[in-house]
This record gives structure tokens, C-alpha cells and sequence, in this order.
């Protein structure tokens, strides 16, 4: 009688309840990640609060403040996408989570000897947003080492999953947090989640590939213009990079008034205003679990249309927002905007990680980002000097104004005539080929923005990874 292979078999039973966390290298990505996640949202609150209720700056004050997270991107983003392709992932990461451990610690201490000062702020900024230039195309591509092809789906699902989570619980801290320390004391828990991040991903096993000597012969100037070209001339990636650019800068720029808005207009103190933002992710949270469903029902080309058509109206209602049973309003634009933002980087980030040939994918997503990354700064800074020029309220009329419709740019692309978006990775310069059904169908595990920290327009906040790529 045929041998049973016990082993096989209780690894299927593993594999079905557990999937990829029974993984030891992709579970330490994971809880790393995680605690990042859980950071990213104290600080997201933290810093704004700062500004505002420490040095009692202005909205344009607090816009330049948010714009400094990403300025870095325009002016070393692309000349950085071109070297991770050409440098080991893990230890710029590790690299990276250190520097900005350290940034952050530097405000509390700076509080503590009565030397705090706004400049200090956008300095820190500055300094943190460069990390994330530097981390998030090496994170992207350092997936593709650590998970192979068929689990890079579920791999996104399970970590932008779990950093929607923890945007529900880390406003949330952070109001409560600020309102019994006060805001410069949680920067110290983000800190202390960066070395957690460092110490996850020193203890990762797994050997990157040798670099190929070849591409360290190739100049920067070259690498850099292949990314550009390949992002320029793909029809699905160029219509996902204008989307993301167009809708991000409209969230910055009422992001950037928001704390502002919700504190001086409608009259909240900071463990409400904390308590008010976690909407918006747990609206992430419902999108992660709804992407699955729907991108199976739709296929993943129509269900990114038809949820962003779907949700995306529903951001009219943060302008309307009141005292008192008006904050319902805030509550439910921004929970069912964050599904449809949390299914966009579902569908995005995983087509981009399948599609792109593993020697550019580092290029491809900093070319993305950055062009995504670009509008940011400006919307910020717009909404910061509008919020002053016109007041808050106007101030998000205006932007959520521009969000509403902004899922019509993806309309006007070729996804609309199809199901599903393809799956086959297209070699370099060349145009990709379009599929349909069943072969093309990318996989629909919930990947959840914007982001990290900062990557497709997952609301952006002061992370290392936003939403729209």
C-alpha cells in the first residue's frame, strides 16, 4: 500500500489556516511591519497636534509640516529607485528604521530641555521622509525575496491588512496618549516600533540574490530612464500613476487642515479628534476583507472602478461635519472613503509586484511613488494656505471637491473594457500585453494605501509607505 507523506500533509493543514505566517521569514516581515504600522498612526496625529497645541502654529505652518514628509521624494526619489535595484534590500532597511528611531527621539528630548522648535519639526520631517525614500522600494522589492510568486498576493493582503489595523488603533492612542502626556511624549512609542521593525528584519533568514555585476556597470542616468520609460509607456501602470498623483494630492490638501479643522472649527479636543480619525481606518480594515469578494465577483480591472465610483463620492460629507451628531458625518466619509482606498492598494500593489519584471521593479515603484509623492507636498501646502486664506471649512470643501470624480481617470484607461487586469510580467520596453479572464486574473487576496508607510493613496500620513503608487 502507497506510503501517506504525514508531513505534506499536516503542512496543507498549516498552509490552509495559517497561509503565509506559517512562514518563520515572512511572520518576522509581518510583525515588523505591524508595529511600524501601529507607530505611523501615533505620529500621523502626534506631530500635527504639536504644532498646533505646543507651538501654536498656523495651518500653513502645519501644511509645510506635512508637506516636508515628502518633499524628499521629488528631489531624491528617482536617482534612489535606480540604486535599490543595484544595493542588498535588508540592510538599507535596517538602515533606514535606525535613522528614523533616532529622528524621532530627538523631539521628545529637544521638548524635555525647553529647546523644541518648529524648525526642529520640519527638520525631523525632512529627515524621516528621506528614510522612507530609501526603505519603501527596497521593502517592495524585498517581498519578492522573501515570498515566492504565487503567495505575493496573500503576502500584501496579510500586511496591508494588518496596517489598516493598526491606523484604527494608533489615532486612537495617540488622541488618548496626548491628552494624558501629551503629544511630544508618543513620539517615543514610534520610535521604539522602528527598532522593533530593525530587529524583525535582522533576524530574517532568508539570502538576497547576488547583485548582477553587469547593472553596477550600467549609469544611473540610463537605469533611471528605464524605469521612467517603462512606467511611461505601460497603459495600465501610466493611468494608476496619474490617478494616484491627482487623488493624493486632493487628500493632503484637506488632510493638512483636518487636526486643524476638527479642533478650532468644529471644536474637539485631541482624544475626539484621535478617536474620530481611526474611521477612516477601520474603513481600511473593511476594505482589506470586502477586496477579496469583490475582485472575485468583478474581476480586478471592474471592481477597482466600481468600488472607487462607488466610495469616493462619500468624501463630500467631512465638510458637512458639525458638533454633537454631526461628527457621524465625519465618521462615515471617512470609513467608506478608506474602503475604497484600501481596495485600490489591494488591486495596485499586488498587479504592480506580479507584473513588473523582478530587475525594474525597484525603478518602477519610485518612479510611481515619486510621481504620486510629487502632488503631495503641493496639496498639502495648497491646503495649508487655503485653510488661512478661507477658512477650514471652505478648505475641504474644495479638496474633497476634487476627490469625488477622481476615479474617472481610471475610467478613461483600458481596465474599463476588461475584467480583469493582466498578470504576465512584461519584459522591459516592451508594451504590455492586455488579458482577460481567467489566465489574467491577478489575484485578489486583501492587499489594503495607502502607502506606508507611504504608497497608493492609502490617505497619506507622515509614514514610511501611501496610496496610489
Amino acid at each position: 500500500m502507497p506510503g501517506v507523506d504525514l508531513t505534506k500533509k499536516a503542512t496543507g493543514r498549516t498552509r490552509t489556516r495559517w497561509g503565509v505566517l506559517a512562514q518563520r521569514d515572512f511572520r518576522l516581515l509581518w510583525v515588523g511591519e505591524t508595529a511600524s504600522g501601529l507607530g505611523n498612526g501615533i505620529t500621523a496625529v502626534a506631530l500635527p497636534l504639536i504644532a498646533v497645541e505646543v507651538l501654536d502654529a498656523s495651518s500653513t505652518a502645519v501644511g509645510l509640516l506635512a508637506a516636508a514628509v515628502w518633499l524628499p521624494w521629488l528631489v531624491v526619489g528617482l536617482p534612489v529607485g535606480a540604486w535599490v535595484d543595484r544595493t542588498r534590500k535588508r540592510p538599507l532597511m535596517l538602515t533606514c528604521d535606525l535613522v528614523s528611531a533616532a529622528a524621532l527621539v530627538s523631539i521628545p528630548v529637544a521638548a524635555w530641555l525647553g529647546a523644541l522648535t518648529y524648525g526642529h519639526l520640519v527638520g525631523v520631517a525632512l529627515v524621516c521622509g528621506t528614510a522612507a525614500v530609501c526603505f519603501n522600494p527596497a521593502y517592495h522589492a524585498y517581498i519578492r525575496t522573501v515570498l515566492d510568486g504565487r503567495d505575493l498576493l496573500e503576502g500584501n493582503a496579510k500586511l496591508q491588512g494588518s496596517e489598516a489595523a493598526t491606523r484604527v488603533v494608533g489615532p486612537g492612542a495617540a488622541g488618548l496618549h496626548a491628552q494624558a502626556c501629551g503629544a511630544v511624549a508618543a513620539l517615543v512609542a514610534d520610535a521604539v516600533t522602528f527598532l522593533v521593525s530593525a530587529l524583525c528584519l535582522r533576524r530574517i533568514a532568508v539570502v538576497e540574490p547576488d547583485r548582477a555585476p553587469e547593472a553596477e556597470r550600467v549609469p544611473l542616468r540610463q537605469q533611471i530612464g528605464e524605469g521612467l520609460r517603462f512606467v511611461g509607456r505601460d497603459r495600465y501602470l501610466r493611468s494608476m500613476v496619474a490617478w494616484g498623483a491627482v487623488i493624493n494630492m486632493a487628500l493632503m490638501g484637506y488632510q493638512a487642515v483636518q487636526v486643524v479643522f476638527l479642533v478650532r472649527t468644529v471644536g474637539l479636543n485631541p482624544a475626539m479628534v484621535g478617536l474620530l480619525l481611526t474611521s477612516g481606518s477601520a474603513g481600511g480594515i473593511v476594505g482589506a476583507l470586502v477586496a477579496t469578494r469583490a475582485t472575485r465577483r468583478f474581476g480586478t480591472a471592474r471592481g477597482l472602478l466600481l468600488l472607487q465610483a462607488v466610495t469616493a463620492p462619500f468624501v463630500l460629507l467631512l465638510p458637512m461635519t458639525t458638533a454633537g451628531p454631526g461628527l457621524l458625518l465625519f465618521a462615515t466619509g471617512a470609513f467608506t472613503v478608506g474602503i475604497g482606498i484600501s481596495v485600490a492598494n489591494v488591486v495596485v500593489g499586488s498587479f504592480r509586484q506580479s507584473y513588473c519584471p523582478p530587475h525594474l521593479l525597484g525603478r518602477v515603484v519610485a518612479t510611481a511613488m515619486v510621481i504620486n509623492h510629487s502632488t503631495i507636498p503641493l496639496g498639502s501646502l495648497v491646503g495649508g494656505v487655503l485653510g488661512d486664506a478661507v477658512g477650514y471649512r471652505t478648505t475641504m470643501w474644495i479638496m474633497t471637491a476634487i476627490v469625488a470624480p477622481s476615479w474617472l481617470i481610471l475610467a478613461t484607461s483600458p481596465m474599463r473594457r476588461q475584467r480583469d487586469l493582466p498578470r504576465e510580467q512584461a519584459e522591459s520596453g516592451a508594451e504590455p500585453r492586455a488579458e482577460t479572464g481567467a489566465r489574467a486574473r491577478v489575484g485578489t487576496d486583501a492587499e489594503a494605501i495607502g502607502q506606508a508607510r507611504a504608497d497608493v493613496p492609502a490617505a497619506p500620513t507622515p509614514e514610511r509607505a501611501p496610496a496610489s503608487d
